[in-house]
């Protein structure tokens, strides 16, 4: 019976977890376009493992927030201009990247060297990575939520982290998923568009992000 107990009370912190993990990494911003065109243009794996570096950067993100290291959030809040900047350069240089790519050597070397896939997970961390406003996006909805994550109570702790990471795999398996099964339509042109429309789609994302930063700003 204590068994039994201790198994549903770890169970229901996961699924919340789990919940608040999937919620987060649902919309559709330049990672997943970026996962997106990794599982057309080269294969499933390749895309699911840059979901799961993303999934990866946003759980320490989590962490961050669960615990409420209040020094290391008003450090990004004293430099949040900074982080704004840094992190628009390097979606603005992703898209321009993936924009200016050529799809056909892209195949070719994929079909010839093969795709480094601890190279995927990693830059997809990276990219993640670079975006810490993420932590605030994680501080509204463990709130909203009620789940805290206390040093005191480690293995309450443990398993929310942990289904915060599984249910960002989770979406990350789902779009890989859906995208690999039509990914048979896609020929070299239908490839060669892709890589612009998702280029110019990541850019146009980072644009809108700064209007809408400029539009929140107060005016002094």
């Amino acid at each position: 019976m204590l068994k039994s107990y201790f198994c549903g009370m770890f169970g229901e912190l996961f699924i919340k977890g789990g919940i608040i993990g999937f919620m987060v990494s649902l919309p559709l911003g330049p990672i997943a376009l970026l996962v997106i065109q990794r599982t057309v243009n080269k294969n499933r794996l390749s895309g699911l493992l840059s979901g799961f570096g993303a999934a990866l950067s946003d759980t320490f993100y989590a962490i961050i927030a669960g615990f409420s290291l209040t020094y290391i959030i008003d450090f990004l809040k004293q430099h949040q201009v900074v982080f704004q900047v840094l992190g628009a350069i390097v979606m603005i240089l992703l898209g321009l990247h993936i924009f200016y790519k050529n799809p056909v050597k892209e195949v070719r070397r994929y079909r010839r060297k093969g795709t480094n896939y601890v190279q995927d997970f990693f830059f997809s961390f990276l990219i993640t990575f670079s975006n810490p406003l993420v932590i605030f996006i994680f501080l509204a909805v463990l709130t909203g939520s009620g789940v805290v994550l206390s040093v005191s109570e480690p293995y309450h702790s443990f398993f929310i982290i942990l289904g915060i990471f599984t249910g960002a795999c989770c979406w990350w398996i789902i779009l890989t998923s859906v995208v690999s099964a039509f990914r048979h339509r896609f020929n070299l042109r239908l490839l060669w568009w892709f890589n612009k429309i998702a280029g110019a789609a990541i850019i146009v994302f980072v644009a809108v992000m700064i209007i809408l930063i400029i539009i929140a700003k107060p005016t002094i």
